[in-house]
């Protein structure tokens, strides 16, 4: 990680407002956070959501990055504040592994050289069975490797590093078009949700046992397992660490001046998306940055960042009537 560039030091923060995130109650962890489930075969995306929602008596509960019914693997569920940042999750890069079937025999180098064709830019064209408008568009593959190949059965098996939005059903179906014998997409497994992996998944049964424990009979550490704070999410953007004063202000939807910036992290330009965190490690708002951070130490005043999605509850820190806080 790269380290941050210190704009004013001995800055300290009221340990009677905030807390550190991984030591909020459950309640709280609730209202603003992220469960990650390993979504079976069978139900959507939505449905498990609404399980989800029920069973822990949440109001607000959404997920992030829809798996047809017949998949399998990570779903993102946000918590109350956490669903503000649904656009951010599904625009995270995702992992797939997909079992396909080919109508006829083909031979291994051909499907190898195929996928390597189609590596980079290509176009993905949503399959007929999905609920967005079809149209012509294209999506950036990182990487398709081909896992494993059965010539008797004609089954293979990939793995795709893809761009969020991505049909693996289209992959499948141009594959095919490219070796020349029909190729279905029979399995499809997602291990990865930008930051998230399969090892950090939850069932729905390790769910339901985890808040009956906690529940019945008062032990949270399951259910602290499976809930982490909305700020794990956003742990890849770039920050702006600031005063508790400015942290109170912005919690209202003010914009972030620049005296109430302790760090920044280096070489972030104008225009980008930042965190905009507490001393405490806290996640205020999501906020575009207004002025790039690499002159922040040239200047003493004026606005450096407008708030997208607030995360912070008002009140959190008491409100400071000074413009320096």
């Amino acid at each position: 990680m790269i380290d941050l560039i210190t704009l004013q030091d001995s800055v300290t923060t009221d340990s009677k407002s905030g807390t550190d995130p991984y030591s909020r109650s459950i309640d709280e962890l609730m209202g603003s956070g992220v469960i990650l489930v390993n979504k079976p075969r069978g139900p959507t995306s939505h449905q498990l959501a609404a399980w989800a929602r029920n069973l822990l008596g949440i109001k607000k509960l959404g997920h992030g990055g829809t798996l047809d019914p017949f998949a399998t693997g990570v779903l993102t569920l946000l918590c109350g504040r956490a669903t503000r940042l649904t656009d951010i999750v599904l625009s995270g890069d995702k992992r797939y592994v997909g079992v396909m079937r080919f109508s006829g025999e083909v031979d291994e180098n051909r499907i190898r050289d195929a996928l390597s064709s189609l590596v980079g830019r290509s176009y993905n064209v949503p399959p007929k069975e999905s609920a967005v408008k079809v149209r012509v568009r294209s999506r950036i593959f990182s990487s398709i490797d081909l896992l494993d190949i059965d010539s008797s059965s004609r089954i293979v098996v990939v793995e795709v590093f893809c761009e969020a939005g991505t049909y693996i059903r289209t992959l499948a179906r141009d594959l095919g078009l490219m070796v020349g014998s029909k190729c279905e997409l029979i399995e499809l497994h997602r291990t990865q949700a930008g930051s998230f992996d399969s090892s950090m998944a939850c069932t729905m049964q390790q769910l339901t046992d985890a808040l009956h424990i906690y529940r019945e009979h008062g032990d949270d550490r399951g259910i602290r397992r499976l809930i982490c704070p909305i700020e794990r999410l956003l742990s890849h953007l770039p920050k702006l660490v600031v005063k508790d004063g400015a942290a109170a202000a912005v919690s209202h939807g003010a914009s972030l001046a620049r005296p109430g910036v302790v760090k920044a992290s280096p070489g972030i330009k104008t225009g980008s998306l930042v965190l905009i965190e507490s001393l405490k490690g806290e996640a205020v708002a999501v906020a575009e940055l207004g002025v790039d951070t690499d002159v922040l130490s040239e200047i003493s005043s004026g606005e450096v960042a407008k708030p997208k999605s607030v995360l912070m509850s008002p009140g959190t820190y008491p409100q400071s009537w000074t413009k320096s806080s």
